[in-house]
């Protein structure tokens, strides 16, 4: 029903990003697209490319792309999440995708989750290339989630730890690293929640993932505030995909955060945490995209 390819392209510095472009078969005219990527310090292998495959059978082209120093795209330093430098990339992203001759220019979408998922709404206020965006389990306000995920006892020793990092790159040495996931309590991680180490760790196929993110990506996701630009998507339409019982992404936050946003906007509501619209609600969470799309694009 689509053919998938493996395609770079180029991005700011130099480098190539790396992405999976699905062409739906048969095409005789050009089609709407999808521009996607996945979430904090992930890879396109982490789960997604089951919504691309279903966004391709459902008549869409697709482009699903790493971004810079993970997975298959080029960059360095490796595994550093400056989500500023990831939203400047997708914007190349957009630019690839408009001129690929399978595609309609005038209608792409754009699809992104958890940490994408706060790109989305950054680049749907943004950029009017695209004619429709859909959040799933966004990132809202990465101080707010902060406070929740990092003990308030907890937050100095945080702070020395970056600090202490800075000063050892102005001496010339590279960004410390941390691991993205752990049940260890002493471990300084990105993560400890057991649905976020069972994701992390099982969906990533060996040799395409490492355990690990630069230091600095904390100090960026906790100065990170998308929902700031909610009310600015409109008139660009906007789904949200929020989650009940979401303590990753808090599901309050979010819907906070679409009560801001103006028309046109829809809500779904799914059933679980952060990481069920992968799995357990994968048919309702791809659904409302397949149907938000097919609508205004």
């Amino acid at each position: 029903m689509f053919t998938k390819k493996d395609v770079r392209f180029p991005a700011e510095g130099g480098i190539e990003l790396s992405a999976w472009l699905y062409i739906p078969q048969g095409q005789q005219q050009p089609l709407p697209a999808i521009t996607m990527a996945h979430g904090y310090a992930g890879t396109k292998y982490h789960g997604i490319d089951a919504f691309a495959e279903a966004f391709a059978k459902a008549g869409f082209v697709v482009l699903l792309h790493d971004h810079r120093g993970f997975g298959d795209s080029g960059g360095q330093p490796r595994h550093d999440v400056n989500p500023w430098q990831q939203i400047t990339d997708w914007r190349r992203a957009i630019s690839y995708l408009q001129q690929r001759p399978e595609v309609d220019e005038n209608r792409v979408g754009l699809w992104g989750t958890s940490f994408a998922g706060g790109h989305a709404i950054v680049l749907g206020a943004t950029d009017r290339r695209l004619k429709a965006i859909a959040a799933q389990v966004p990132t809202i306000d990465g101080y707010a989630s902060g406070l929740r995920r990092v003990p308030s006892e907890k937050v100095a020793d945080l702070e020395a730890l970056l600090a202490a990092d800075d000063l050892a790159q102005l001496r010339g040495e590279p960004p410390a690293m941390q691991v993205i996931v752990s049940t260890e309590a002493d471990q300084n991680s990105s993560y400890k929640a057991t649905d976020a180490v069972d994701f992390y760790l099982k969906k990533a196929p060996a040799g395409k993932w490492e355990n690990k993110v630069t230091l600095r990506s904390t100090r960026w996701a906790r100065m990170y505030a998308p929902g700031e630009w909610i009310d600015r998507v409109s008139p660009t339409p906007l789904l949200m995909i929020v989650a009940e019982h979401d303590h990753t992404a808090p599901t309050d936050l979010a819907l906070k955060a679409y009560e801001r946003a103006l028309h046109p906007k829809r809500l779904v509501m799914i059933k679980g945490g952060h990481f069920d619209p992968y799995e357990r609600e994968f048919e309702t969470s791809s659904g409302a995209v397949i149907d938000w799309f097919r609508s205004h694009l």
